[in-house]
């Protein structure tokens, strides 16, 4: 059988992908302010692609919340919603609490120790002020187990609802209130590595609950 070849359709796909990242990491590490007006042309000049995957990229972020739209009149960056954030914490919170939960059975040395690096590389951003460090190092940390528990739905929700969480982390990271989940990070592990796999998931859903939608420093909406 010949071995299939990159269609133009898998293409297209990745651009719209590619597109719809990098609109959305700007939106989270603020080069995209809440309020800030997003327009197609000048969307489509910095990213050096038509305008077609930018407005495919904007209805996907529009769902994922970070963005508004009123057809015919303007797309914006959403605000930061207390609401909308405390929604979503919850439901992340729940996720996490159910793939640490599932995980702990199979997680191995190799993960574990993973995960220690990871907590390591986002004690060291917070201590330098690396905010975008400490959210991919973060992001490293709690894949872990998301990987190991290899459910496919929890990974849909995650993909759904931690962006709009990541924005506020961005402000807690950048302040000493965020230094707290490292301890929480190690105590994650530290049980998980014991075999308790239901403290494990309870420790993961405070670690998520701990942020504060409604913070005073938050963008105002």
């Amino acid at each position: 059988m010949p071995i299939p070849v990159t269609g133009r359709s898998e293409q297209r796909q990745l651009l719209r992908d590619s597109v719809f990242v990098r609109i959305r990491d700007a939106i989270i590490d603020g080069t995209l302010e809440p309020g800030e007006r997003l327009l197609d042309a000048e969307l489509s000049s910095w990213l050096g692609v038509s305008r077609t995957p930018i407005r495919e990229a904007l209805t996907r972020l529009e769902t994922a919340g970070l963005v508004e739209t009123k057809p015919g009149r303007y797309t914006i960056v959403s605000p930061i919603d207390p609401r909308g954030v405390a929604d979503a914490q919850a439901v992340t919170a729940a996720m996490h609490e159910l793939a640490v939960r599932d995980a702990v059975p199979h997680l191995t040395a190799a993960d574990f120790a993973a995960m220690r690096r990871a907590n390591e590389a986002f004690e060291r951003a917070l201590t330098t002020g690396d905010v975008v460090a400490a959210i991919g190092a973060d992001d490293d940390f709690h894949r872990v187990p998301v990987d190991r528990a290899g459910n496919d739905a929890i990974r849909a929700v995650l993909d759904q609802y931690t962006p709009v969480l990541r924005r506020v982390e961005r402000i807690r990271f950048a302040s000493l209130v965020g230094r707290e989940s490292v301890a929480q990070h190690a105590r994650i592990v530290e049980l998980a590595e014991a075999g308790d796999a239901e403290a494990a998931a309870l420790e993961a859903r405070r670690n998520w609950m701990t942020l504060d939608p409604h913070r005073d420093d938050l963008p105002p909406g």
